[in-house]
């Protein structure tokens, strides 16, 4: 009885005795191990760049746009400011209303001046703008893709790590015919490692992406209204000319 008192002691000082740190766990595990741990943290960091790059990028869209609004709506008109924002727009709704202006010149260009625009003009300026709304927001939604992957699949990828750090420990029992927390633990370890490392990427990815897709809705919404407002603008125009 004594024996084993002295035994469990034994084996619980060489379990404290272990170094368990994050980076022990890592230098421990077996390459396969190891590249899952790294993967996972590589995708970590780089859906929070993105995430960063999202979250700034869409501040500084919707401080543009309220800014090109406000010019909008001011009352000057639009060939004047037309003339401002120029062939490089500096954000996507500018470039929604340089793309109208432009079908709108070319085609009062192509009619020399004359009143009569065709009754199709309307629905090409439209879909002018509609292209030009979607080319935005496809660049804008750029690497989106990637956070949805990542919260989907590195919670199955930490499994995957977790069930190798497993298998390592049951093949450690079977080699040393030993069960003491001194030759399990360091497997069990790895694997929660690998668990927690899973997860730790893909929480904030999902909770990232669904936050930043609403906000990206929203955009793009504000976007498509004002295409149906410039577009209704135009066609009042096209009336008043013919």
């Amino acid at each position: 009885m004594q024996s084993n008192v002295i035994d469990a002691v034994n084996l619980g000082a060489s379990a404290a005795q272990m170094n368990f740190s994050v980076w022990a766990l890592f230098m421990r595990a077996d390459w396969l191990v190891k590249t899952v741990l790294f993967l996972l943290l590589l995708a970590s960091v780089w859906s929070w760049a993105i995430i960063f790059e999202k979250v700034m990028g869409l501040r500084k869209l919707n401080r543009l746009a309220a800014a090109f609004e406000q010019r909008f709506w001011s009352g000057q008109p639009l060939d004047s400011l037309y003339d401002k924002v120029g062939a490089h727009p500096e954000d996507p709704m500018s470039a929604v209303f340089s793309s109208g202006m432009r079908e709108w010149r070319r085609a009062l260009e192509k009619g020399k001046g004359d009143a009569r625009l065709s009754a199709s003009l309307s629905e090409r300026i439209d879909r002018v703008m509609q292209i030009t709304v979607s080319r935005e927001m496809s660049r804008i939604e750029r690497y989106m893709t990637f956070l949805a992957s990542t919260g989907s699949t590195a919670p199955f990828v930490g499994l995957f790590g977790t069930v190798w750090g497993i298998m390592n420990s049951f093949q450690s029992i079977a080699l040393t015919k030993n069960t003491s927390l001194a030759v399990v633990a360091p497997g069990i370890a790895e694997a929660l490692f690998a668990t927690a490392l899973g997860l730790l990427a893909a929480i904030p990815a999902v909770l990232a992406y669904n936050k930043l897709s609403s906000d990206l809705d929203r955009y793009g919404a504000r976007l498509d209204g004002f295409a149906v407002e410039f577009g209704a603008i135009l066609s009042r125009q096209m009336e008043e000319k013919a």
